[in-house]
């Protein structure tokens, strides 16, 4: 039995994000913050509407879209608006990995199967309210992937068509969920509203699991019985970021802090200064929360890759391991540490010009210059690929990557955006 996902819904108006669809609901300020938190506390997607009236603001919300896209892993399901190929298009690019068409709207149904031979079916669900418009779907389901239910129809009330199927509800609470799921085939339930982005998710998965319905939350593989402990009972723990692989921190668990930890999906260890249980962050704020753990080849250290929240040390660093005792001078070539190295260097030009500087003089003469420059130096390594010596072609690649990171630093890009991009791919 297929996984319950548990789904966060966003609406977009007007430039801003409300917890429900009018605008007298609470606006949200900080998109980045909302959707990390919403991911950290164990939701396992985002379904966005967009409700703009207007192309303009649209592609506000389309903005709204990719900071949000930017600030978690979860997939986003997105829809609202959508009146030709180019607004599902813009939607995707902004970072949906499935975009919903509302077969209310009889142009929706026609760009179904423009849509689908565009982008694939797979990228693609139905948004369905009626038994009409379920059987409109049913017709499609060639151009499409899954449905999307509103409460005015019932799944039990739908055949059986789709692997996929998106269960809205008045109220995001266990019981609700419980019997929503049990009594029909959907794989997700998403509601209007939502207490906030801390509202406990994998509590309520771990409810539902207790009463027989599947859902997405943290399981080892290991029991703590096959894990090696020291004469203590305590089983020490190395703490990385998940992006950058930075080595954080040292830390001890015990059987306690380990099922804690997979409970909640929070870093919990035990302090042996204070001899208790030690949630990471819960007075400081800086909580960690799990990516991976992994168990070393001799079973007797783990291996954590977390989100972290703040700083990892006391002492306010981000690393407890900010202070060398020995160094040798050696050269670093970690490609994405090269590159965001040179690419800060470019943003600082930007930001505090230097006389004489090529990067300011690309920057002074605007975006159709650095666009020509990118164009020449493509040009270049054509031609350099064309020579035998594989060093012109290193030498036309770095002159091309720096004119295209002075341009992701023109239009407001980073590395981390065209990594998650490259990542989804």
């Amino acid at each position: 039995m297929k996984n319950r996902e548990l789904i966060v819904p966003v609406f977009l108006k007007e430039g801003k994000i409300l917890r429900g669809p009018l605008m007298t609901d609470e606006e949200i300020t900080d998109a980045s913050s909302f959707a990390s938190s919403c991911e950290n506390f164990g939701a396992d997607a985002f379904l966005i509407f967009d409700l703009s009236d207007t192309d303009a603001e649209h592609d506000q919300s389309i903005g709204l879209i990719k900071t949000i896209s930017r600030s978690t892993d979860l997939p986003l399901y997105g829809g609202g608006n959508i009146r030709r190929l180019e607004d599902v298009k813009k939607l995707i690019y902004a970072g949906c990995k499935k975009v919903f068409l509302n077969f209310s709207k009889e142009s929706n149904v026609k760009l179904s199967k423009e849509a689908s031979d565009r982008f694939g079916h797979e990228r693609l669900m139905a948004c369905v309210g009626t038994k009409e418009e379920y059987a409109l779907a049913v017709s499609n389901a060639a151009y499409l992937e899954g449905i999307l239910v509103r409460m005015e129809l019932t799944v039990s009330a739908c055949e059986d068509v789709w692997e996929d199927i998106y269960l809205e509800m008045d109220e995001f609470g266990t019981d609700a969920a419980a019997v929503s799921l049990s009594e029909n085939a959907a794989t997700g339930v998403f509601c209007k509203t939502f207490s906030g982005e801390e509202f406990p998710f994998l509590e309520v998965k771990h409810d539902l699991i207790q009463r027989g319905i599947p859902a997405n939350v943290f399981e080892s593989s290991l029991a703590w019985s096959d894990i090696k402990t020291g004469s203590d009972g305590l089983l020490p723990v190395v703490v990385q970021d998940y992006c950058t692989l930075e080595v954080l921190m040292v830390a001890y668990m015990n059987e306690e802090a380990y099922q804690t930890t997979i409970r909640t999906g929070r870093m919990t260890y035990w302090s042996r200064s204070r001899g208790e249980l030690w949630v990471k962050g819960l007075t400081s704020g800086h909580f960690q929360y799990v990516k991976e753990l992994a168990i070393d080849c001799d079973n007797d250290t783990l291996l954590a890759k977390v989100a972290q929240i703040g700083a990892a040390c006391h002492t306010g660093h981000r690393s407890c391991f900010y202070r060398p005792i020995l160094q040798k001078e050696y050269d670093s070539s970690n490609p994405m540490k090269v590159f965001e190295e040179v690419f800060a260097v470019i943003e600082d030009r930007k930001v505090h010009p230097k006389e004489g500087s090529y990067t300011n003089y690309l920057f002074d003469k605007g975006i159709d210059k650095i666009l020509k420059k990118v164009g020449e130096e493509a040009a270049e390594i054509i031609i350099a690929a064309k020579n035998p010596d594989p060093e012109e072609v290193v030498y036309e690649i770095s002159d091309f990557l720096y004119h295209v990171m002075v341009l992701m630093a023109e239009r407001g890009l980073t590395w981390e955006d065209i990594t998650r991009e490259l990542a989804k791919r």
